[in-house]
């Protein structure tokens, strides 16, 4: 009897200690999610789902296999892409580069979240911008682009990526008052950009 006391107690040891573990293991990861996916904007909470990940390093490189190196043929060659994925509302969260490809359509939210992870796995300083209603990418380049305006963020010259028009070139209009900008944000830091000068030019 004393023997079986010994093995039921280091059985229940060990199952506490295995429990313990994985609740502690959930609670980390689960405290990571909210912070690498969660931002607050204006009262309302933004779910991002960029990825860096096999699949969008491998997807990006085949986008930009002929451009050999040159960024505003790489730049281009993956906003067609993108553009070229049916736009549908999504009345969920935004989902994954890999689901909006393979369920091929998408909203502003999902189709920037493949876009700006397709730049950042080719190195691209890109950001999120958020309107009213409406979120956008922005990229920066070495080149600067003849009779197309950018979106200057503290002096450094960024431009506009529009997922959701069909054909759309690199250095889309801003049909947004500067005043209506939201947040622009790192989705990959997860941290808004402190804005101490914003110029469209």
């Amino acid at each position: 009897m004393l023997f079986d006391s010994k093995i039921v107690n280091r059985i229940a040891l060990t199952v506490t200690v295995v429990f313990f573990a994985i609740l502690v293991t959930f609670l980390f990861k689960s405290f990571f999610i909210v912070k690498n996916q969660f931002i607050n904007i204006d009262g309302a909470t933004y779910v991002n789902q960029v990825r860096q990940d096999y699949y969008t390093q491998r997807l990006s490189n085949f986008l930009t296999k002929n451009c050999l190196g040159n960024e505003l043929c790489e730049v281009q060659s993956m906003l067609d892409f993108v553009t070229k994925i049916p736009y549908k509302v999504n009345k969920s969260v935004a989902r994954s580069p890999k689901h909006v490809v393979e369920q091929n359509f998408g909203d502003c939210d999902d189709k920037s979240n493949l876009l700006i992870s397709l730049l950042k796995t080719k190195g691209y300083e890109a950001y999120f911008v958020f309107v009213p209603k409406h979120v956008f990418v922005i990229v920066k380049l070495n080149e600067k682009l003849a009779n197309k305006k950018a979106l200057y963020v503290n002096g450094e010259s960024y431009y506009k990526l529009e997922s959701t028009a069909k054909n759309s070139r690199i250095g889309f209009p801003l049909k947004y008052k500067l005043e209506e900008i939201e947040a622009i944000i790192d989705p990959f830091k997860n941290k808004k950009l402190v804005i101490e000068n914003l110029e469209y030019k």
